[in-house]
């Protein structure tokens, strides 16, 4: 038989109560301070006051024995009431500190989780779907706790508390008191378990509402640009219309529910005011104890009745958490093995060993590399070139571990990458993209992110080498000024140019440019080369480009065809041959022009 996976509640459960269990005084102070609050308050008023009606209710007291009568019922409800208060106001002391705690632990289980997965992960996701899911998931915790101590909690106490005293006193009442609450009971967990689902649908349109609206402001030029805001509100309005269509299916389900649940409301009532009225007459039942029947039982159906609002705040709760906990559920397509070691590089040498890898897209695996071999010698410059889709990027990508490859090794110093941390493995590989990397921090910040500890000289000393010193320096607060969400303040050569910086600065062994110069018009392109030729001097350097004349002055050259070297050689060799390398160098330079 095979075996099930457990459901999303469940797992959402299992992460709020690892999280919980780390701060088990604050769980532990919060139940017990609710007990106290509702047994006081709710249960110890009434029953004290009951004694005073039955003692009214023996005869007259004389003016002069109503303190030595009274005094102590009086004395009793006064501390009652301050036990009570005071236990009232821990209880929201502990449930604010658990909530506060807990909070920073969800946060960073969520944060280390999105940190840690995969870039296929990340490539297949709305980063704003993402963002949304981390907060419901939060905030789920919040509405969860809340619900548990506020209507499920007292409605657990109102039940003891109105056995233990009624119980001995009539035992008939409570008997059908307690089958009447039982079918409450069942019948609210029976439609909540079925409405369930529908809480998780409303969640996920949500989630999908905020992907939308993230992925049209994060490419805001292109819809600008090309004239769509039309329809990016046209699909913004489609997620729009299936969140309200869910919203109001839960919210049918949750008023059909609620009526039910209401209507057994009116039956208990119905026989403890037939009890009350013949209660004395049929059953003897005091005065006091009427009044305590009637307290006690308008108590505990009220709760029930917020239960039914607690049943809706926790499938609220779950279907929000939904999301996240899937996340983290996700094996990490990449992960450090249980020894893993830190990478030290001595040399820096490269071998790519009989490398197999695919993409794999649901049932639909894409090729990219079988059997693939490249040996790189330590301070060797080499340049990756072909056509779109060779493989060159993702060759980069492999080395780097955003992904794994399924067969085959990659060895740096004769280190499987695999084997070690992957944080010791980027922290000696500079790497540069085509697309620039920038956060919404100032300009020293961006250049210094690879080396945080270095001095203000040592990153101006990165900008002056990379080209960037003198338009940074005319920036509005120069290097503190903050370039923006992605750098969208600057333009594309100099968020490259501060790219570039911070791989300058970073000084790792290893060197990795994927178009690095792309951005750049050919006067900077021309100054940052410089800079680059210096920057791979004595380090082992992996070149992406499509502009040859980018890696012309390399020591090699290989040239990629889908997921094979087809030409490996220096510049004027390859040229010689005349291959497909002095195919692509004819092609950029319009040296085939002469040869017509």
């Amino acid at each position: 038989m095979a075996k099930t996976s457990p459901s999303p509640t469940r797992r959402t459960l299992h992460y709020y109560w690892s999280a919980t269990c780390k701060h088990k005084g604050y769980f532990l102070g919060l139940i017990a301070f609710t007990v106290g609050f509702q047994a006081l308050l709710s249960y110890g008023n009434p029953y004290v006051m009951s004694l005073i009606v039955d003692r009214v209710g023996e005869g007259g007291v004389a003016p002069e024995q109503v303190v030595p009568v009274f005094g102590p019922y009086v004395l009793a409800l006064v501390l009652i009431n301050l036990f009570g208060q005071s236990f009232s106001k821990l209880q929201d002391y502990s449930l604010w500190k658990l909530e506060i705690a807990v909070s920073y632990d969800l946060a960073t289980l969520c944060f280390d989780a999105l940190c840690h997965q995969s870039m296929s992960f990340h490539s297949s996701r709305f980063g704003g779907t993402l963002v949304s899911q981390t907060t419901k998931f939060m905030n789920a915790y919040d509405q969860l706790i809340e619900a548990l101590m506020f209507p499920f909690m007292p409605v657990v106490i109102s039940i003891v508390m109105t056995c233990s005293i009624l119980l001995p006193r009539v035992p008939v009442y409570v008997a059908i008191l307690m089958a009447l609450l039982v079918l409450y009971a069942g019948i609210s967990y029976y439609m909540y378990k079925r409405i369930l689902h529908l809480n998780e649908e409303a969640a996920g349109a949500q989630n999908q509402l905020s992907g939308e609206l993230s992925d049209s402001v994060a490419n805001i030029l292109a819809v600008k640009t090309y004239g769509r805001e039309d329809y990016e509100r046209g699909l913004f309005d489609q997620a729009n219309k299936e969140v309200v269509k869910r919203d109001s299916i839960r919210m049918k389900s949750s008023l059909m529910r609620g009526i039910i649940t209401a209507a057994i409301t009116v039956v208990i009532m119905s026989v403890v005011t037939v009890f009350i009225a013949g209660g004395n007459a049929w059953f003897g039942i005091s005065a006091g104890t009427l009044v305590m029947m009637f307290t006690y039982t308008n108590t505990i159906t009220n709760q029930f009745n917020f239960i039914n609002t607690g049943l809706q705040r926790l499938n609220r709760a779950f279907g929000d958490a939904s999301g996240m906990t899937a996340v983290l559920d996700e094996p990490r397509l990449v992960d450090d093995v249980a020894d893993a070691k830190p990478l030290v590089v001595h040399e820096g040498r490269i071998d790519f060993q009989d490398i197999g890898f695919f993409y794999a897209d649901g049932s639909t695996r894409t090729q990219v590399f079988d059997g693939f071999e490249l040996h790189i010698p330590a301070g060797q410059r080499v340049g990756l070139v072909g056509m779109s889709g060779a493989g060159k990027t993702t060759l980069t990508k492999l080395l780097l571990r955003l992904s794994d490859i399924q067969q085959g090794s990659i060895l740096v110093d004769g280190q499987d990458v695999s084997r070690i941390t992957q944080q010791s493995l980027r922290r000696q590989i500079a790497y540069v993209p085509q697309e620039s990397l920038l956060f919404h921090r100032s300009v020293a910040e961006n250049i210094s992110y690879g080396r945080p500890d270095a001095t203000e000289e040592e990153i101006r000393a990165a900008a002056r080498q990379a080209r960037a010193l003198e338009f940074i320096e005319a920036l509005p607060q120069g290097f503190q000024t903050v370039t923006g969400e992605r750098g969208v303040k600057l333009s594309g050569g100099q968020r490259q140019r501060i790219a570039i910086a911070r791989a300058m600065l970073a000084d790792c062994p290893i060197l990795v440019l994927d178009e690095a110069t792309s951005a750049l018009d050919s006067e900077s392109e021309a100054a940052v080369q410089e800079a680059l030729k210096r920057l791979m001097a004595g380090r082992t350097s992996i070149v992406v480009a499509h502009r040859l004349s980018t890696v012309a002055s390399l020591d090699r050259i290989v040239v990629l065809d889908h997921g094979k070297i087809v030409e490996d050689g220096p510049h004027a060799e390859l040229i010689e041959k005349g291959g497909e390398y002095s195919r692509l160098w004819g092609r950029q330079t319009g040296a085939f022009l002469d040869q017509e």
